[in-house]
């Protein structure tokens, strides 16, 4: 009798999830397009990231970080004084709400630093499990993998997963990413959604995984899209 999947599991076999992540990693740079030069400075720009993309987040942050990137300095501007530099960016008014209440929280709890830690960053305004996942694999090398709807998109095509929520999606990629890629897988999924297998077009005819794409092939619009 033919061992049952667990749940979510797409119909791609071990070996070929291997295969998959092996040529990412030759043709990926396991990079955010976020711009940052601290953990502090990557966790504002990944809030400011919800519903907005990065070229945005990257233009307002080339702003604001010059003239304050750090929680006191951002607390310092107030609301106020921060809508200025983040207000092209999506839902900008309860971003600002949130980053300052967040540089309060880490100037009142860690002293000013980041935590390293899922439970303290969740903890934090505007951070949710999507965002604590990229700090804590970018900032602290954690393996964890933060599913946006690129990810969710990519594992579902590749066959990875069956799955209708970035919950389902996560819990299917941590149990079945190999342990060499677990670490950059995040930036391995995003990366190849963002710039390969994308939404409305996805370009299969230059994509070094097509090979091996097992839903994709049949119909590329046929997972549910996650925001």
């Amino acid at each position: 009798m033919a061992r049952r999947r667990p749940p979510h599991w797409g119909p791609a076999d071990d070996p070929t999830v291997a295969a998959v992540y092996d040529l990412l990693a030759t043709t990926i740079s396991p990079k955010s397009d976020l711009e940052f030069s601290s953990t502090f400075e990557l966790l504002v720009a990944v809030v400011l990231s919800a519903q907005a993309t990065d070229k945005s987040v990257n233009e307002a942050t080339a702003r604001l970080y010059p003239v304050a990137n750090t929680p006191t300095a951002i607390l310092a501007l107030g609301e106020s004084g921060l809508i200025p530099y983040i207000q092209r960016i999506g839902l900008f008014r309860i971003k600002a709400k949130n980053v300052i209440a967040l540089c309060g929280l880490l100037l009142e709890r860690h002293g000013g630093q980041v935590p390293d830690t899922r439970e303290a960053l969740e903890a934090l305004p505007g951070v949710g499990r999507k965002t604590a996942n990229v700090v804590l694999n970018i900032a602290f090398g954690q393996p964890t993998i933060a599913v946006d709807t690129h990810v969710h998109r990519v594992a579902n095509r590749l066959g990875f997963a069956i799955s209708n929520s970035p919950d389902q999606t996560e819990a299917v990629l941590l149990a079945r990413t190999p342990a060499r890629h677990l670490v950059h897988a995040h930036h391995y999924l995003i990366l190849h959604g963002r710039y390969t297998c994308t939404a409305r077009a996805p370009r299969c005819g230059t994509c070094a995984v097509a090979g091996h794409c097992a839903l994709g092939r049949v119909d590329p619009n046929r997972v549910i899209p996650v925001s």
